[in-house]
């Protein structure tokens, strides 16, 4: 029984460092929208990958006050093991959530949510902030 411990305590530990090493993780700085931009930080959160609002910039670079700072927008995206990702995308300026696909290569995002069964889409297209 104390084998079968261990051997789950260690899996768990390996996964949760692979996890963390993956490339979606870190600060991720979001096109302009509504006048806006915002740095993004995307981390674990379960078997998935979860993005929050963490600072927010007008258009100038201008560090601002915003009352989405810490809402989530990236949800539960799913590591598809190529780069991709599905889950779901909130978008604060309309308060509607979106079927989301992701997909990361290098210091690029590009993140899209859909509707009409991933028919329809918009994209942004973020870069690493950090």
């Amino acid at each position: 029984m104390r084998k079968i411990v261990l051997a789950l305590v260690a899996l768990f530990g390996f996964a949760t460092a692979a996890a963390a090493q993956d490339a979606a993780v870190g600060v991720w700085q979001t096109e302009p929208d509504d006048g806006a931009f915002a740095h993004i930080a995307i981390s674990p959160c379960g078997g998935a990958f979860c993005g929050v609002i963490q600072r927010v910039f007008d258009t100038s670079g201008t560090q601002i006050e915003s009352d989405n700072i810490g809402l989530q927008i990236v949800i539960d995206m799913v590591p598809n093991g190529d780069g991709s990702y599905n889950g779901q995308v909130f978008r604060p300026s309309n308060g509607k959530t979106y079927t989301g696909k992701m997909n990361v290569s290098g210091d690029r995002l590009e993140l899209k949510g859909c509707i009409a069964g991933g028919l329809l889409c918009a994209s942004q297209n973020w870069v690493r902030a950090g």
